[in-house]
C-alpha cells in the first residue's frame, strides 16, 4: 500500500443507461456479462455476453415501448437476476421511471409503495407472484403485470415472450428504441429508503445523477475482472455500484444464488473482488478466526500475522504464501473487498490486510446515488470512509472543537428530491445548496472523511456532553465473543432523569464456548469495565445487557435502534 495518494484511474464515462450498454457492447461483445445458476446445486452456469445482454436490453426495450410504458413509473420487484438487470437498464433507457421495492416487504406495503409512486406497470419475480396477486384490487393505477420468467397469474405477461416480439420488431426495422432521446437530467428513478416507521421517503434520482456517481467514483479504485453480487438490488448500493458500475467497466456478474450459497460459490466462482455490506465481512472474519480455534491454529494465525506485517515495512510481501488456507477460503484470487452501508471494526480491515486482502471502506447514501467517498486501492487511512469522489463537495457543518459536525454533500450526484414532498426536500438542504446527511463526522487536512455516527443517535447528556453511540460500539466490537452491539441511554419510568447509558450485547456464543466462558454476563462486565477505563468518564457504560437472541434487523441487514426496548428499570 502507498504511503501518499496517485494518480487518478482511467474509466469509462457514458452520459445515460443505452450508451452504456451500447458501448460496453462495442468494446467487450464476447465477454462474460453476467453470469449465473438456474438451480443453485447446478454444475454448469448461464454466461450472457455483453453483445448478447445488450440485444436481450434494446429488444425488450422495442416492445415495451410499443405497449406504451415509456415514460410511465414502473416498480420492479424480485430477487437480483439477469432479468431484473436487463428490465431496470432497458427500462431507464426507453425513459421510464423505475421504482426498485424490497421482495421481503408484506404485500400491504408493496400496495402502498406502488400506489405513491404512482406505478402503472410491474415487473416482478416468481417469488412474489403470489403476493402481487393478493394486492391487485389495491394497486389499481397498475395496468400492466410483466413476470421476469413464466408467469402463472391470469392476465400477467411473461418477459421472455416480451423479449421475442421486441426482437422480431426490431429486426423488420422497427427502431423506436434507438430514436428516443433520454433527457438524463430527468427523474429516472425513486427508490425508498428504509423507514423507522411507516414507507420512508421516496429518493428521486436522475440518470445524470446515478450515471456521474459511478464514473467519478471509478477514478478513485479501480476495479478487477470479476465480482459476485450478494446484494439485494433494491438499494442503491446493489443496483448502482454492483450493476451499473461494473457491467460499465466491463466486469463479469456472477449473481449469487442465495445468502445459504454465498460461502460455497466464493469458493466455486472465485471473484477477484467483492462489494458487501459490513455485516458479511464480520461473519467471514469470525469464521476465519473460529477455524483457527478449533484447529488449535489461533496463535500460530496471530504469529504469522506479526512476521508478516514486519516484512511489509521492509518491502517484502509474503501474505499469500503465509496465509494461502484464507485465500483458499475466498476462492484464490480475491484482491480487494469494497464495504459500505454501515461502518466496520478497524480491527477487521488491519486483519484482512495482513492477510493480503484488501478493505476499501467507502461511504455513501441514497441521496447521493449512493457513493460519497471510498479508500482507494493502494492507498487507504485508518479510520477513514475515504476520499470523496471527482466533481463532489463535502463540508462539515457547524464543527465543533474537534472539527465535528453534519457532513454535508454538493455535487451532480445529489438527488432531485423527495417524491410528492416538498417540505422534506427543503428540510435537507442548507441556505448553501448541500444536502445534509445526518451523519457527523469531519475531514482530515487531506479532505479525508471519517465518520463519528448518526445525528438522531446522538445521546444528549444533561450536562451538554454528546455521547457517539458507534464509537462506543467500535471499542465494544473489538471484546472477543460479541456478534452484536448496540448503546445506548437507557429509559427509566421509576426515574426520568436518570442517565444511564446501556450497551446490550448479543454474544457469540459458540466462541464463548471454544474458550470456557460460561457467564456471559460476568465475563462482558469485566471487558466492559477495562474499556470504560481507557475512556473520559461521561461516557462510560453503566449497564450491561445479554440477549439471547440477534436484535431486529431490516431486510438491508441493518439493526433496527427504535425496535429494541431501552428499560432499565
Amino acid at each position: 500500500m502507498r504511503k501518499k495518494n496517485y494518480p487518478l484511474y482511467e474509466t469509462t464515462v457514458f452520459e445515460n443507461f443505452r450508451v452504456m450498454t451500447e458501448n460496453v457492447a462495442k468494446k467487450y461483445p464476447d465477454r462474460i456479462a453476467i453470469s449465473y445458476k438456474k438451480n443453485p446445486r447446478d454444475k454448469e452456469t448461464v454466461d450472457v455476453t455483453y453483445a448478447e445482454a445488450r440485444d436481450y436490453i434494446r429488444d425488450m426495450g422495442t416492445e415495451l415501448i410499443s405497449m406504451g410504458l415509456r415514460d410511465k413509473h414502473v416498480a420492479l420487484i424480485g430477487e437480483s437476476s439477469y432479468e431484473w438487470i436487463c428490465s431496470y437498464f432497458s427500462l431507464m433507457s426507453i425513459g421510464a421511471v423505475t421504482v426498485p421495492i424490497d421482495k421481503d416487504l408484506p404485500a400491504d406495503e408493496m400496495a402502498g409503495i406502488m400506489d405513491f409512486a404512482d406505478c402503472e406497470a410491474v415487473f416482478y419475480s416468481t417469488l412474489v407472484e403470489d403476493k402481487i396477486e393478493s394486492i391487485r384490487d389495491k394497486i389499481p393505477k397498475v395496468k400492466t403485470y410483466i413476470c421476469m420468467r413464466e408467469a402463472g397469474m391470469e392476465g400477467a405477461l411473461n418477459l421472455p415472450d416480451i423479449v421475442r416480439r421486441g426482437s422480431e420488431r426490431f429486426k423488420n426495422g422497427d427502431n423506436s428504441y434507438y430514436d428516443y432521446e433520454i433527457d438524463a437530467e430527468r427523474l429516472a428513478t425513486i427508490v425508498f429508503t428504509s423507514g423507522t416507521t411507516g414507507r420512508g421517503k421516496g429518493v428521486m434520482l436522475s440518470q445524470k445523477n446515478i450515471v456521474t456517481d459511478m464514473t467519478q467514483g471509478m477514478y478513485l479504485f479501480a476495479i478487477t475482472p470479476k465480482t459476485m453480487n450478494v446484494l439485494p438490488p433494491h438499494h442503491t448500493y446493489g443496483s448502482t455500484v454492483n450493476f451499473v458500475g461494473h457491467y460499465a467497466q466491463g466486469s463479469t456478474i456472477y449473481i449469487s444464488s442465495g445468502l445459504r450459497y454465498i460461502l460455497e460459490e466464493i469458493q466455486e466462482q472465485k471473484p477477484s473482488h467483492l462489494v458487501l455490506v459490513p455485516l458479511f465481512v464480520e461473519t467471514m472474519h469470525k469464521k476465519i478466526w473460529q477455524t483457527a480455534e478449533k484447529s488449535g491454529k489461533a496463535k500460530m494465525l496471530r504469529f504469522l500475522i506479526k512476521i508478516s506485517n514486519a516484512l511489509l515495512k521492509i518491502g517484502i510481501d509474503l501474505r499469500r504464501t503465509f496465509f494461502r488456507s484464507i485465500h483458499n477460503f475466498f476462492g484464490g484470487k480475491l484482491q480487494f473487498i469494497i464495504c459500505g452501508g454501515a461502518s466496520l471494526n478497524q480491527d477487521i480491515i488491519d486483519d484482512f490486510t495482513a492477510f493480503g486482502i484488501t478493505i476499501l471502506n467507502g461511504y455513501g447514501i441514497t441521496e447521493c446515488a449512493p457513493l460519497v467517498s471510498c479508500n482507494r486501492n493502494e492507498y487507504q487511512k485508518k479510520g477513514s470512509v475515504g476520499i470523496p469522489i471527482i466533481g463532489e463537495q463535502v463540508k462539515i457543518k457547524d464543527p465543533d472543537e474537534n472539527g465535528e459536525g453534519e457532513i454535508c454533500v454538493k455535487g451532480p450526484n445529489v438527488m432531485l428530491g423527495y417524491y410528492k414532498n416538498p417540505e422534506a426536500t427543503a428540510a435537507v438542504f442548507d441556505e448553501e445548496g448541500y444536502f445534509m446527511t445526518g451523519d457527523y463526522g469531519k475531514l482530515d487536512e487531506d479532505g479525508w472523511l471519517y465518520i463519528t455516527g448518526r445525528i438522531k443517535n446522538i445521546i444528549v447528556l444533561s450536562n451538554g456532553k454528546n455521547v457517539y453511540p458507534e464509537e462506543i460500539e467500535s471499542e465494544i466490537s473489538r471484546i472477543y465473543g460479541v456478534s452484536e452491539v448496540v448503546v445506548y441511554a437507557g429509559e427509566s419510568k421509576a426515574q426520568k432523569s436518570k442517565e444511564v447509558i446501556v450497551a446490550e450485547i448479543f454474544p457469540d456464543y459458540d466462541a464463548l464456548s471454544l474458550k470456557g466462558i460460561e457467564d456471559a454476563q460476568a465475563y462482558f462486565n469485566e471487558e466492559i469495565r477495562k474499556i470504560n477505563s481507557r475512556m473520559v468518564s461521561y461516557k462510560a457504560v453503566k449497564m450491561v445487557k445479554i440477549r439471547n437472541e440477534e436484535f431486529p434487523k431490516n431486510t438491508s441487514r441493518k439493526i433496527l435502534r427504535f425496535a429494541i426496548d431501552k428499560n432499565i428499570d
